[in-house]
């Protein structure tokens, strides 16, 4: 379209729409009962208004909003710092058992869901490796993994690889956000497992303990020194392994260059402050998200919905049976587990932020789950990331993907 049609928002314009979308999200879920209900996260709701919006000025008036993404992904290399400087080595003792169960599930999920994706596209006539890309490549890779592997594949001959790969990701985003919710809702209700918050005793409690430790001006800043180094030590790691062939995702250094400090002074004795941190995970996740919604272009997508829909819904089903009758059981059956259940959606279809948005939104109306906000970030951030490599690589081996003519 020429180039008179897009106009690009950045810079500042795109935080103060972002945050503005969050707080449109936050009053709809407030009033809608079915988004409280099943706790909808308020970056999600917005988001997906946003878009919505964004894609009628297109359709109306052929004007294309596009906005510039490079404080979204500053947030997340923040989020995934922060969590980074909340992993303590004595926590994930703590959280070994689980840590490991969860990883082997999930290692027997990739492989379910590369099956379904395979399957299903073979099915309906496409090339089985577009049906890695409606699998792990996508669902539970995301954007960096389907873009990756899309520029891989295209260069293999696979057409539009990379586009289907993106398209898939933004559903999984969706449907990631929108599911985990009401799972772990439901899980909750049926075996009675979570007491909701007294919000006026909790609201008095938190008033207490900022009387007795306030959040001070220099906790803040030496809170955001430490968010600066991580993610300024963890793009350094990453260029210098850039130059020796080795590629890791930049978050995964920042969140490592994270780990190592908080558990350098826990054995200096230095105590951070971890509410601190709290929030400014709290703050870049929401905002993170909601610019990942409300950039999405909805018209680009609809022009391949029905396939795409039709892969996702079988997904959808497999991740539902998946978390309800898998996860929730083998993580104890119990209020974690429900939790874990709703945050393992949200990163198994979606992305890991959109895992622990779905947590979040648990949690805030019942009580905290330190072990599911232990075990899915290290899982969704980490482990099933080299896991998800090493199957994906497998299934592009196999005998059918070679002898099935490539499109043309």
């Amino acid at each position: 379209m020429p180039e008179a049609n897009i106009h690009e928002v950045g810079g500042f314009d795109v935080l103060i729409v972002g945050i503005l979308v969050w707080f449109l999200g936050n009053y709809i879920t407030g009033r809608i009962h079915f988004l409280k209900a099943n706790n909808i996260p308020s970056a999600v709701t917005g988001g997906l208004i946003c878009s919505l919006i964004v894609a009628c000025i297109y359709v109306l008036t052929d004007l294309q909003i596009v906005f510039d993404m490079r404080i979204r992904d500053l947030m997340l290399l923040v989020f995934f710092t922060t969590i980074g400087l909340s992993a303590k080595i004595k926590l994930l003792q703590a959280g070994g058992k689980a840590l490991t169960i969860l990883l082997l599930v999930a290692s027997v999920f990739l492989v379910i869901q590369n099956v379904t994706g395979v399957l299903l596209v073979s099915m309906i006539g496409g090339h089985p490796a577009y049906g890695l890309f409606g699998g792990s490549v996508s669902f539970a890779g995301g954007y960096g993994t389907a873009i990756a592997w899309g520029n891989i594949a295209e260069e293999a001959g696979l057409v539009s690889a990379r586009e289907i790969g993106i398209a898939f990701a933004t559903f999984g985003l969706i449907a990631g956000g929108l599911l985990g919710g009401p799972i772990g809702e439901r899980l909750i209700r049926k075996h009675n497992l979570g007491k909701e918050r007294n919000t006026a005793a909790e609201d008095a409690q938190a008033t207490e303990e900022l009387l007795v430790k306030p959040i001070s001006t220099g906790s803040i800043l030496a809170t955001l020194l430490m968010l600066a180094l991580c993610v300024e030590l963890g793009d350094l790691v990453n260029r210098l392994l850039f130059s020796r062939g080795v590629t890791l995702p930049g978050f995964l250094t920042a969140m490592m260059c994270g780990i190592i400090i908080t558990n350098s002074a826990d054995a200096l004795k230095i105590e951070l402050n971890t509410r601190a941190i709290d929030r400014f995970g709290e703050i870049s996740l929401q905002i993170f998200l909601s610019m990942s919604l409300m950039s999405m272009q909805l018209w680009v997508l609809a022009q391949a919905v029905g396939p795409i829909l039709l892969v996702l819904s079988a997904q959808v089903l497999v991740m539902t049976v998946f978390a309800v009758y898998i996860v929730f059981r083998v993580m104890g059956r119990d209020y974690d587990a429900s939790v874990i259940a709703a945050g393992f959606t949200g990163l198994g279809l979606g992305a890991t932020p959109v895992g622990i948005a779905n947590m979040n939104a648990i949690t805030s109306k019942y009580v905290p789950s330190p072990k599911a906000f232990l075990v899915i970030p290290l899982v969704g951030a980490f482990f099933i990331d080299i896991v998800n490599a090493l199957i994906i690589k497998y299934f592009a081996g196999l005998e059918i993907m070679s002898r099935t003519p490539l499109p043309t």
